[in-house]
């Protein structure tokens, strides 16, 4: 470890990543719809949430290996660079397909997650490791619970009219592109911030020249394939990101479809999802893995999600023995009893998909050497991404060729395998505190 001061500097990076994830989350309930909005059908609109994290499949190695020979700071410096600019041309956007362009833009941006899990990995040991990486997972949890929020509230008509009278004619102003604009103007203020207090966590002596090291490089990762089990983690990363897909794709043309629900409605319900996240992330992980381990813990979190994922679409049928909900206080509407029963159900699915990610992002670690961090979560970010790329068009097209309920149960069926890659995992990957 280089940096002088570990826990200040993975505050700052935590600081970092949250505000990052807060540009994106604020656009999470708005893009299904924006896309709506130019005539796309659900389909397309699944395929332009995939842009991004096509973008981020191809970009994802390419950063990892880039913070391990130039550092992490000037790649997360550049990450959020673009990112202004993609927020920006998406609020502009007069086209699906400059929609497209700037989408693709972020995802490219967005492969600086492995950056950033690669930078808690320099300034944590490894016992501390797990505990590094949940707080790292705190930071995407409250970034998904503000996130929408702001976006929920960027796109509420009261919002978007006032903000009409003060703006010139000439900036187009809609509860889509102003959540965008919004989204630009937090991720600036977060470069300007980054740029003056994130500390280089990989001092010179440690990187290495692409140039003479790559195949090498290489070689070692394809080593920890074979060796360290770390082939069963990025499948089992695959088959996680590519079944959980279908909820992140889908969900806001579900509750469009079966509830009426438009942005500011969703973005109540990702909120209450992040609120979740974030305390199992940024409160319990720790503890719960210092009981019971990481293995334990991946374990049981694709447990829980096989049920719940399926279940997802079957909220109407489920909540109809509950009554009627009151009205939510901040936003008027009814919560049908469908809607209740859906957050029941959301619940122990966002608890299984929190413990499953910090635990396999800490396995990885295991089985990475400190000189290959940043690209073994490169590796596995370009799985999850891949995996993101075909997974919403997957289920866009079972969303509407077969019904609405097909991406869900799908998903369900897909963490399966997950449980047998992880019970015949290497165990030289799991340490004795977590066998």
């Amino acid at each position: 470890m280089s940096v002088e001061n570990p826990r200040r500097a993975l505050g700052v990076v935590f600081v970092i990543v949250f505000v990052d994830l807060l540009g994106f989350g604020i656009l999470i309930p708005v893009i299904p719809l924006y896309a709506l909005s130019f005539g796309a059908t659900e389909f397309v609109g699944s395929l332009l949430i995939a842009s991004y994290s096509a973008m981020q499949f191809l970009a994802a190695p390419v950063l990892g290996r880039l913070s391990d020979t130039r550092g992490r700071r000037p790649v997360l410096l550049l990450s959020l660079t673009g990112s202004v600019i993609a927020w920006t041309m998406f609020g502009l956007a007069g086209s699906l397909a400059v929609l497209f362009a700037a989408r693709m833009l972020a995802g490219s941006m967005g492969g600086n997650i492995a950056t950033a899990q690669a930078y808690i990995a320099d300034i944590t040991p490894p016992e501390d490791r797990a505990k590094g990486l949940g707080l790292l997972g705190a930071a995407f949890g409250l970034g998904f619970v503000f996130g929408p929020a702001l976006g929920g509230f960027f796109a509420s008509d009261p919002v978007v009219v006032a903000t009409r009278s003060i703006l010139p004619a000439f900036v187009p102003v809609s509860e889509f592109s102003l959540p965008s604009f919004a989204a630009a103007v937090i991720t600036g203020l977060n470069l300007v911030a980054a740029y003056f207090i994130l500390p280089e966590s990989r001092p010179p002596d440690a990187r290495t020249d692409v140039s003479e090291e790559r195949e090498s490089r290489l070689e070692q990762l394809a080593s920890a394939l074979r060796t360290h089990g770390l082939s069963a983690l990025i499948v089992s990363f695959f088959l996680v990101s590519f079944a959980f897909s279908a909820l992140e794709s889908q969900f806001i043309f579900l509750t469009n479809d079966q509830y009426s629900y438009g942005a500011t409605e969703n973005a109540v319900l990702l909120t209450y999802i992040g609120i979740v996240i974030a305390i199992v992330q940024g409160g319990f992980i720790g503890p719960l893995t210092d009981r019971y381990g990481e293995y334990r813990l991946a374990i049981t979190g694709v447990a829980i999600q096989v049920v719940m994922l399926a279940a997802v679409p079957f909220s109407p049928v489920l909540g109809a023995s509950i009554p009627t909900f009151g009205p939510l206080v901040s936003f008027g509407p009814v919560l049908p009893s469908g809607v209740l029963a859906l957050l029941v159900i959301m619940t122990p699915l966002s608890i299984g998909n929190a413990l499953t990610n910090v635990s396999l992002n800490t396995l990885v670690s295991r089985s990475a050497t400190d000189d290959e961090q940043g690209g073994a979560f490169g590796l596995t970010q370009s799985a999850g991404s891949l995996a993101r790329t075909f997974g919403p068009a997957v289920a866009g097209g079972l969303y509407t060729g077969i019904a609405f309920w097909a991406p869900f149960v799908a998903g369900g069926l897909l963490m399966i395998p997950i449980l047998v890659l992880l019970a015949r995992l290497d165990r030289e990957v799991v340490s004795p505190t977590t066998a």
